[in-house]
């Protein structure tokens, strides 16, 4: 179920009103309709039958309840709103509802010099709590892990590098029933030559 029309012309706009391109020369819109087509890829994971706050059955006629596939499929375009082109939570939240926002929220970096410091023990801890945040905290690195295995990009080799303590930090375990556990191996997979 992807997001509307709308919602992803608006997400887009907000990345081309700040210049902001993917890779320094594609346009941002690239990046966001591949984190979405993994999400297509992976939506079966999620649950489409409960409200996302609540959890109660969402029943035929919906007053304002959203399951947390749609709020994941908007995040999906949104998930670089608050930390790359300048808009707030509140934003966010006016336009694509509290879910969502709530999603994009916690997948957006902490502030700090390096890498290591923007995705913190905090930052993590944000992903796991939020419903929904860690599959599309999945549903970017997947897509970044395939574009620079594709352009052969150094960023491939850090990705690399840094995988089991990403994986660890979202919670999963080899051994373990990890609801995302496809996604954690096609990550895995994406690495082997």
């Amino acid at each position: 179920m992807k997001a509307s029309h709308k919602v992803i012309n608006w997400c887009i706009e907000q990345h081309t009103k700040t210049n902001h391109f993917y890779d320094t020369y594609l346009p941002y819109r690239f990046h966001l309709e591949m984190v979405d087509n993994v999400a297509e890829q992976f939506e079966h994971l999620l649950d489409d039958k409960h409200d996302y706050f609540t959890g109660e059955e969402i029943k035929y006629n919906r007053d304002n309840t959203i399951s947390l596939r749609e709020a994941c499929r908007m995040a999906t375009y949104s998930h670089d709103l608050i930390e790359d082109a300048r808009v707030s939570y509140n934003d966010v939240k006016d336009k694509l509802g509290y879910e969502a926002a709530d999603i994009v929220y916690a997948v957006t970096n902490e502030k700090g010099k390096t890498r290591k410091d923007r995705a913190n023990d905090k930052y993590y801890e944000g992903i796991r709590n939020t419903p929904g945040a860690t599959f599309v905290k999945l549903c970017d690195r997947i897509a970044n892990v395939q574009y620079s295995k594709l352009t052969k990009s150094r960023m491939f080799e850090m990705y690399k590098k840094e995988n089991e303590h990403f994986m660890s930090q979202l919670a999963y375990i080899e051994s373990g029933n990890h609801p995302y556990k496809t996604m954690f191996e096609y990550l895995i997979n994406l690495f082997q030559d």
